[in-house]
């Protein structure tokens, strides 16, 4: 029987609060991208690695941060985050002090290819923090009003992007003065005070709070938007996913997003070993072009937003993936290190720009299932991220020192493909409805999802 309709209780938490507890969550959870990248030359020398196994290593915290954006992302229509994002966080706890503990017991006489499994299952834990972007996305959304959900999730997004980099900066010190052991040690305590910080401020939105307390859904719907709360959550969630999955144009979609955001995660993981495998350049070199391009690409995304609403997404997403080609083609055929370091900027901006034009396009192909199709664009896009690694270890191994330059012909292929899509895309456009006003609810969450 439901209950009357009282004035509303007192919600715990604030829209700002959520905001700094979420955005923090994310940071600490997303650091992951970079857990083995600024590392694998350690795990080389001691367990006599190949360069294919070290593209599978770098790659395996994506496995999961990819996969599990799906389901953890729809479990916060249900539960509203705090629940999903805390078992991420603990997952990758789990990981991280996986890590540690092999290299107290094991490091370094002991380390060999026998322990190669239980790396990659640890990496498969630590990765899991990764996928608190697509728990966070929906937290945030429903706690801020429609007008506001754009600056709130650039605030949530673009911090929590910057963690990658930093990471590959900060990681690499620590152990330069402490050890391997030290610099994991310190990414734990790091990841259990974010987990921490989390706790006292992750609040789930106001609806999700009074559901909770066992008010019916209807009554609970009403006083959380007397409270403020104007998102409320989809009535099905395997009915958006699936209409999505009907719509032949999320697979497009689908192949721009693994090309430019899991193109992204792959280089943020793979740049330190080529710069050093290649060049030989100086390690704390390697780790300085490898952040420089993971912040570029990340904070570039912002005016590339701009650009897609501007100049229509097609457009911008046809010259981001032009500019993506033309960089891995310099990166493959280049000699020095001047001229590589000129294709990764091309391709920093072409991924970068890329991901904010992808997410434009969503609401206009897809107005009838914006959230499915986000769902699957963003999880099984980032796939990307798992997937090329091995791929450009593969060439490195076929072919020799220079199969290391050679591997960006993978590139060349995924953006001469994602040229061809977007094009197609652009054909049929005139098929495709306008975007309808029951797309807008969430076209502010979209256009600042590309991570």
């Amino acid at each position: 029987m439901p209950q009357p309709d009282v004035h509303p209780p007192a919600i715990a938490g604030s829209p700002a609060r959520a905001l700094f507890g979420a955005t923090t969550g994310f940071f600490i959870g997303f650091g992951a991208v970079s857990l083995f990248g600024p590392t694998a030359h350690s795990f080389v020398k001691l367990m006599g690695l190949s360069p294919e196994q070290v593209g599978l290593l770098v790659a395996m915290p994506m496995l999961t941060g990819s996969l599990l954006r799906i389901p953890f992302g729809a479990w916060v229509d249900r539960s509203g985050g705090k629940l999903p994002f805390l078992v991420l966080l603990l997952a990758s706890v789990l990981g991280i002090a996986g890590l540690y503990w092999m290299l107290l017991a094991l490091y370094p006489s002991h380390l060999s290819q026998a322990q190669y499994p239980l790396l990659l299952l640890c990496g498969a834990l630590g990765g899991c923090g990764i996928a608190t972007f697509s728990v966070g996305i929906g937290q945030v959304s429903y706690w801020f009003p429609k007008a506001r959900q754009g600056r709130a999730l650039a605030f949530y997004a673009g911090l929590g992007n910057t963690s990658p980099g930093l990471v590959a900066v900060v990681l690499p010190l620590i152990i330069a003065f402490g050890g391997l052991r030290t610099g994991y040690l310190v990414s734990l305590g790091i990841v259990l005070a974010g987990l921490a910080l989390y706790v006292a401020l992750g609040y789930n939105a106001p609806y999700f709070q009074l559901r909770a307390r066992g008010l019916a859904p209807d009554v609970a719907a009403g006083r959380a938007r007397a409270l403020g709360q104007e998102l409320l959550p989809a009535p099905s969630v395997l009915r958006t996913l699936t209409d999505a999955a009907r719509n032949w144009r999320t697979w497009p979609l689908v192949g721009l997003y693994f090309t430019s955001f899991g193109g992204f995660l792959a280089l943020t993981a793979w740049l330190p070993t080529f710069w050093g495998a290649y060049y030989h350049a100086p390690h704390w070199l390697a780790l300085a072009l490898t952040a420089g391009f993971s912040l570029f690409a990340s904070l570039i995304r912002v005016p590339g937003g701009a650009w897609a609403d501007r100049l229509g997404g097609e457009r911008v997403a046809l010259l981001s993936y032009a500019a993506l080609l033309i960089g891995a083609a310099v990166m493959s055929l280049a000699t020095s290190l001047a001229w590589s370091v000129f294709g990764e900027v091309l391709l920093g901006a072409g991924m970068g720009v890329a991901n904010a034009a992808v997410f434009k396009l969503v609401p206009h192909y897809a107005p009838d299932a914006v959230g499915g199709t986000a769902g699957w664009v963003g999880g099984l896009g980032a796939l990307g991220g798992f997937v090329v690694p091995p791929m450009l270890g593969h060439v490195a191994q076929s072919m020799g020192p220079i199969g290391y330059a050679r591997g960006y012909l993978v590139y060349v292929a995924l953006a001469a493909a994602c040229l061809a899509l977007t094009a197609l895309l652009h054909r049929t456009r005139g098929g495709v409805a306008q975007v309808a006003t029951r797309a807008a609810p969430r076209a502010g969450m979209l256009e600042q999802e590309a991570v």
